[in-house]
């Protein structure tokens, strides 16, 4: 066994601690600590497959100003106090039924995937994540699909200021 699957099975292994520590932990600042440890493993395995753009947008958009985002919601909304809504038994059937579900439908993917043990994975090697690669894909083969998103976020921006801004009573006193 080579470093870099050493290097992997730690990184799975982080990886799917945090995330089920993201998701039982009963306090919501500890769940997005947890989840910028997630993000940060993830952007590891970016970096094992040679994907270093990838791996630093990852610790930028997600670790950065996501997690700093749902951090300032959690403080700001004081959800720090125990909520028992989550405790009823139809949330709690309906989440496993959903997990269950998820869980089936992940194993059949991987059971009618043609991937075997015996394929090589490109570790460190080729041009497969680099920045000048990804750029020249993104412009000339996918170029409308880009700039369809880049559309998309535009509206989600100016969507988000203006229902974060204040309007004034339009109501008249009598």
């Amino acid at each position: 066994m080579g470093t870099a699957e050493i290097l992997f099975f730690i990184l799975a292994g982080l990886t799917l601690l945090s995330g089920i520590l993201t998701v039982t932990s009963k306090r919501p600042v500890h769940s997005i600590l947890f989840l910028i440890i997630t993000f940060f493993s993830i952007s590891a395995h970016y970096v094992l497959l040679n994907a270093q753009f990838l791996a630093v947008v990852n610790i930028i958009v997600y670790a950065g100003a996501i997690m700093v985002l749902f951090l300032f919601v959690v403080m700001l909304m004081n959800l720090n106090k125990e909520d028992r809504s989550f405790s009823k038994p139809f949330i709690i059937l309906s989440g496993s039924i959903a997990s269950a579900l998820f869980f089936v439908l992940t194993v059949g993917i991987f059971w009618q995937s043609d991937v075997k043990e015996g394929n090589q994975i490109l570790l460190a090697e080729g041009e497969i994540g680099l920045t000048e690669s990804l750029g020249s894909v993104l412009y000339s083969d996918y170029v409308i699909p880009f700039e369809l998103a880049s559309i998309l976020f535009m509206g989600a921006m100016i969507g988000a200021v203006l229902l974060s801004k204040k309007t004034e009573d339009l109501h008249v006193k009598d």
